[in-house]
């Protein structure tokens, strides 16, 4: 299976003046516990990690130091996460039929979830890995007053890795450029494409480091695994 990391990110949430995935957490960089993670699946056998020429030099390091058995390949990435997936597909090998493609800020992710995505997209065109919302939601308009309250039944979290044909992701990303669409994941472009994306269940700790606070709640599960 082959994976591809959008890391092209900034700190600008964390209130750091670079990537966030090269903050400490637990004496070491956010993208080395997802690099580990995803190098521990036996399920993937190639890594593309998309990153901006400024940030070069420190993965060079960072993959330098970690030694990991698996190729791993540094992809320019572009302005926005969907341009830099777009990218990534770009440099996929020629033989590559599926992918996963999981947020390297998603650095909780087990090695036990790389595989259960990879294995069930053998037998499905896209999925996602998801958790119910536990939280009853509200739909709100411009002056904040509730619209709905949607059924929490049939509401799931979306999380990374999101999984999907490699012909088939490269096709929507094309008609996004054709038609200007612009969309918060691949997910949701296969959707937009009218494709059936399958939820495959993730993981409650499987959280996206984006504030101070949520680097604390990453330490303390991290320490709790240990």
């Amino acid at each position: 299976m082959y994976l591809l990391i959008p890391a092209a990110g900034s700190g600008r949430r964390m209130g750091s003046d670079r990537n966030k995935l090269l903050l400490d957490l637990l004496g070491e960089s956010i993208i080395t516990w997802t690099l580990k993670a995803a190098a521990a699946s036996n399920c993937i056998s190639w890594i593309g990690i998309i990153s901006q020429p400024h940030d070069s030099q420190d993965f060079e390091k960072i993959l330098g130091n970690l030694k990991l058995n698996k190729p791993v390949e540094l992809i320019q990435g572009g302005s926005t996460r969907q341009e830099s997936v777009y990218n990534g597909l770009g440099a996929l090998p020629a033989q590559a039929e599926q992918v996963l493609i999981h947020d390297g800020a998603r650095c909780l992710a087990t090695p036990s979830l790389f595989n259960s995505c990879a294995e069930t997209l053998h037998k499905a065109s896209g999925l996602i890995a998801a958790v119910p919302v536990k939280d009853t939601i509200k739909v709100v308009n411009e002056n904040n007053i509730i619209q709905s309250t949607p059924n929490r039944q049939q509401l799931w979290a979306a999380q990374t890795p999101q999984g999907f044909d490699v012909k088939l992701l490269k096709q929507c990303h094309q008609q996004a450029v054709g038609n200007g669409w612009e969309v918060t994941d691949d997910a949701a472009l296969f959707e937009k494409c009218g494709l059936d994306v399958l939820i495959v269940p993730g993981e409650e700790t499987n959280l996206k480091i984006t504030t101070p606070q949520d680097l604390a709640i990453a330490e303390f599960i991290l320490k709790n695994r240990k």
